[in-house]
């Protein structure tokens, strides 16, 4: 029996493509094929030292009848490992962010991307299948020099709405009663979290009893955070809870909590919590850039990058405040939820491993 070894650049709770991969391997395992994860063992966290693999060992472990797949994503000595490995080999793109959005507030993680991106136009060509998990992703890879990119779309839990929910977050967020505009994601300049501000900012003047939680890892994004944090002042702002890195429990009661999911974001590959948000039933709006309208699919409410801020808010308030047009949009996100889970994910697995 083939292994599945999965290459990654980093390995820690909470992050999207370490969930993906899990979520592979137990897709794997569920189905009688064997599943490692290797990572640098810079980039892994201490807790996932038991699980992941040295990725500079799996030369030595690899057997020709194997399958690698790649979780590419940034500039990483998995990514020469990868091209080397004497196995089939598939890539799935998720994405480099542009460099730009780094380079006022962490010149070194530009560099990092802009390696990363270099990494990415080398790797054309050393895979023997290409997957991405959006268009927009495989668009990229195509504009880089790629061939024959298909998509394979990220796995998001269907019961990621059933678990356990913190009550010490539930009860932050719910005393007094308020309207939650909520956001999911790491701290990071191309998720626009200073637009999420500003739009705040036009809310909560109509809207006085309201809070904007900003669910995410801030690790390594210093410098914007204390922007922000200063933005935040200066726009005279109550109620922004920034929330660091959350357990599952309290990421739970954050989105059990939340009015409506908003997200501003310049760039996104995919963009999951907005599927979670759907399986919580909260309305969503979003800023039709990147995979987003793909994620989407007809469901949610879009608005334009550059929208003015009153004007988002404006609708953000009159779903919130019409039942019918609630209901509306809540229907239009079920059905977008319903076509995404009745996919055969490991039909769609098989054919990304196996070909």
């Amino acid at each position: 029996m083939p292994t599945v070894h999965q290459l990654l650049a980093g390995c820690r709770r909470g992050d999207a493509i370490g969930s993906e991969a899990d979520a592979i391997a137990a897709l794997c395992e569920a189905h009688g094929v064997p599943a490692r994860l290797w990572c640098p063992r810079e980039n892994t966290a201490p807790e996932e030292l038991g699980r992941c693999g040295d990725v500079r060992a799996l030369p030595a472990a690899v057997r020709p009848d194997d399958v690698a797949l790649l979780h590419l994503s940034i500039g990483s000595p998995a990514n020469e490992v990868f091209r080397a490995l004497p196995c089939r080999r598939v890539v799935l793109y998720h994405n480099v962010t542009p460099p730009r959005f780094y380079a006022r507030t962490n010149p070194a993680t530009a560099e990092v991307l802009e390696e990363g991106l270099r990494q990415v136009r080398a790797l054309a060509g050393s895979a023997h299948a290409n997957w991405a998990v959006s268009r927009f992703n495989a668009d990229e890879l195509l504009g880089l020099g790629w061939k024959d990119v298909r998509v394979f779309p990220l796995l998001v839990p269907e019961g990621f709405a059933r678990g356990a929910v913190d009550p010490g977050v539930r009860a932050r967020l719910s005393d007094p009663p308020a309207d939650n505009l909520l956001f999911v994601g790491r701290l990071a300049p191309n998720k626009r979290h200073d637009r999420l501000l500003r739009i705040f900012r036009a809310y909560q003047r109509a809207n006085p009893a309201s809070r904007l939680v900003l669910a995410g890892r801030t690790a390594g994004a210093e410098s914007y955070l204390a922007l922000l944090l200063g933005m935040a002042r200066a726009l005279e702002l109550r109620n922004v809870w920034f929330t660091d890195y959350l357990r599952e429990d309290e990421l739970a009661a954050c989105y059990a909590t939340a009015s409506a999911f908003l997200c501003a974001s310049d760039h996104e590959g995919f963009c999951a919590p907005l599927l979670e948000a759907m399986s919580w039933r909260v309305p969503v709006f979003a800023a039709a850039a990147g995979a987003v309208p793909e994620t989407l699919d007809g469901a949610g409410v879009l608005f334009a990058p550059d929208a003015p801020p009153e004007a988002v808010a404006e609708t953000i308030a009159r779903v919130l405040r019409d039942p019918a047009l609630k209901t509306a949009v809540l229907e239009k996100q079920d059905g977008r939820l319903a076509r995404f889970h009745a996919r055969d994910a490991w039909a769609e697995l098989e054919e990304v491993l196996f070909g």
